[in-house]
């Protein structure tokens, strides 16, 4: 018998600067930020193609958002999909700043 999926579990790994979603112990996708003061950006999130479809993006996305307002933090989302959902999202829009060309540009520098 084959054990039954386990629910996704969304962690946030500091060190690499991104939250993941874990399906069964495996990264599914991940959600990558950088930290400007108060600010988390969010610039880039995916989800691999064989977990697509299962609505891994939202909830990770959701998971993280929810993990930045904890921390007492304001997203500002340069990830058109973290954009996307906040629109749908309203219940964020409190703590969500908007991307400006200074924020683009810092971003820039810290990708390399």
């Amino acid at each position: 018998m084959s054990q039954p999926p386990t629910a996704p579990v969304v962690e946030r790994a500091d060190a690499r600067h991104r939250y993941e979603i874990l399906v069964d112990g495996k990264r599914a996708g991940l959600t990558a930020y950088r930290d400007r003061g108060a600010q988390r950006v969010f610039y880039h999130t995916e989800v691999d193609e064989a977990f697509a479809g299962q609505g891994l993006a939202g909830r990770l996305v959701q998971e993280a958002l929810t993990d930045v307002r904890a921390q007492g933090m304001r997203i500002v989302p340069v990830c058109p999909y973290v954009a996307k959902f906040l629109k749908k999202h309203e219940e964020f829009a409190d703590i969500t700043d908007p991307v400006t060309p200074e924020v683009l540009a810092w971003l820039d520098t810290e990708l390399g």
